[in-house]
């Protein structure tokens, strides 16, 4: 039972939440909520209800930000720290 028990601590300590990765990326680009929401079709307070955590994030919109911003949904979701997967 306490192998079980480590294991979840071991991932969920280095889980970073969906809502940290939205945020970090639109602030290493010099975007605002307003152009991110913008330039994806959003209203503002639908992407500020994302980024905030306040509304959970769909599966299409998880793609969208993936698309807008370089990086594989994995790295969007904290499953990854490697924003980008090499090309085979």
């Amino acid at each position: 039972m306490g192998n079980i028990k480590n294991m979840v601590e071991n991932f969920w300590g280095d889980f970073m939440y969906y809502t940290e990765r939205l945020k970090e990326l639109r602030e290493d680009s010099d975007l605002t909520q307003e152009q991110v929401a913008t330039a994806l079709g959003l209203k503002r307070e639908q992407y500020r209800r994302y980024e905030t955590g306040i509304n959970e994030i769909k599966a299409s919109h998880i793609i969208m930000f993936a698309k807008f911003y370089n990086v594989s949904s994995d790295y969007i979701l904290g499953l990854s720290n490697k924003k980008t997967y090499p090309i085979a």
